[in-house]
């Protein structure tokens, strides 16, 4: 493949064709069905899977097959065939759901608006992960245009990921025959951990999401009167965090949420520390940047990726300030998010929270914990000579720089469907998620030259792919 052929196919393809589409479609609120319950009814999932359909259909790729699969009550999931020049395949995976709007944009940014300032191209969904579906196919269009052989490539676009892909396992089971047995998977919905390099994602955590319940009273009463005898459920709720994180440190503190990390992986967190260095921890939006974290960037990343955390991510019980009175509450509930390790056996860590929560409730009070979801995380087979030569070719070629690689600290439901399915293929677990773009917050954005150099890259891992035997 001649890099500047590519280099110059993949940018105009980009500039012409690729952001004015994914500014239309930024521009859809077709959140997520655990966000949006009444999906179909709003019918913006079938607006913006209408308008990726109608762009794929549009590329003179050969023999390309594209199709909008539905069942009966799931999002509805875009499906892609092209054939290839070897028997073999490759499975290319993104989603075309999103996140909600969040608030805290900046003046002039709005979620459901494109606009593009310093390389940059704002709006909810456009790195996570509507570009996916377009530099997939780019990336094939590449390697034809300059008769390039390759496997033949089955591009699935789900349409529930954001809600941990409950309805994904029902169009593989539908699908199975079509998609075949996979050599190489590829991800185009990961971070990066800079954006002057090739990363590959070697591990995800999982997720375990539950609400914690205290309730004291049947119903709201004097805090004047009450307090002092009647304990704040808040109190309550407090006591209990503290039965599974540390305040001080934020260490969870029930074992069986922890896992060994592979040597493998405390190597590749070590390579990433000495790159990213300060990045790791300057790259949010801190409130005051002036600090310096307690743990090294090497720890920092081992909490990030391997180590269980603990999030609240929402309450119920709590009024607003401005309707908040001299009223002790009867009780409140609290939305837990842990992030489980890749390894951790998610219904085993379930199960534990919940018994050190729902034991011994305080005197007056009934507590309870509800599992809403655990799923386990991901952790990538060992890296494929080729593929490993591969990725660092395309890094040098495309960044100037050697490719890295490095856990996340998210999850991607799909990917451990996968590795369980297709032990023995390969997987290249990349993405446009890098410093500041603020996935699922405001401010989101796709860095539009990683979009460019990340699409010939994965043109040149296809190419390798078919070539390595």
């Amino acid at each position: 493949m001649d890099r500047n052929k590519t280099s110059q196919f993949v940018n105009a393809m980009w500039d012409d064709s690729i952001i004015p589409q994914l500014s239309r479609y930024i521009e859809v609120p077709n959140k997520s069905p655990g966000f949006d319950p009444d999906w179909e009814k709003h019918g913006y999932m079938d607006d913006a899977i209408a308008m990726l359909e109608a762009w794929c259909r549009e590329q003179p790729i050969k023999g390309m097959q594209v199709e909008v699969v539905r069942i009966k009550g799931r999002t509805p999931l875009l499906f892609i065939e092209v054939p290839g020049d070897i028997d073999d395949n490759v499975l290319l995976y993104g989603h075309y759901d999103k996140q909600p709007e969040f608030s805290g944009w900046k003046e002039g940014l709005e979620p459901w608006k494109a606009v593009i300032r310093d390389g940059k191209l704002y709006g909810r969904g456009g790195a996570d992960d509507g570009y996916a579906v377009f530099g997939s196919l780019t990336a094939i269009r590449a390697l034809q245009e300059q008769g390039i052989p390759h496997a033949r490539c089955v591009i699935v676009i789900e349409g529930c990921e954001e809600s941990g892909s409950f309805d994904l396992p029902h169009y593989i089971e539908k699908l199975e025959s079509r998609i075949g047995k996979p050599s190489l998977v590829v991800c185009l919905d990961a971070e990066c951990g800079n954006y002057d390099q090739f990363w590959c994602t070697t591990s995800l955590r999982g997720n375990l999401v539950g609400t914690l319940k205290v309730d004291v009273l049947t119903e709201g009463v004097h805090s004047g009167g009450a307090s002092g005898i009647v304990p704040s459920s808040f109190r309550v709720l407090r006591k209990l965090l503290s039965r599974i994180e540390d305040e001080d440190s934020g260490k969870v503190v029930v074992d069986e949420l922890y896992s060994d990390i592979p040597a493998a992986r405390l190597k590749q967190a070590e390579l990433a520390a000495e790159v990213l260095q300060d990045s790791v921890y300057l790259k949010f939006p801190w409130v005051d940047d002036s600090g310096t974290p307690a743990e090294s960037p090497y720890e920092l990343l081992l909490n990030n990726t391997w180590r269980p955390t603990l999030s609240i991510t929402g309450a119920d019980g709590l009024p607003s300030i401005s309707n908040a009175g001299n009223v002790l509450l009867p009780g409140t509930t609290l939305k837990l998010s842990f992030r489980l390790p890749p390894t951790c056996e998610p219904d085993k860590a379930a199960a534990a929270v919940k018994k050190v929560l729902d034991a011994d409730p305080p005197p007056f009070s009934k507590t309870s914990f509800k599992v809403e979801s655990a799923m386990g995380g991901w952790n990538a087979p060992p890296v494929a000579d080729w593929l490993a030569s591969s990725m660092q070719k395309a890094s040098n070629d495309y960044f100037n720089k050697p490719s890295m690689y490095m856990g996340t600290g998210g999850s991607i439901p799909f990917m451990g469907m996968l590795g369980e399915k297709f032990p023995d293929a390969q997987f290249l677990v990349t993405g446009l998620l890098g410093p500041n773009s603020n996935a699922h917050g405001p401010n989101e954005f796709l860095h539009i030259e990683t979009g460019k150099r990340l699409t010939c890259c994965v043109a040149q891992v296809l190419e390798d792919h078919c070539q390595r035997a």
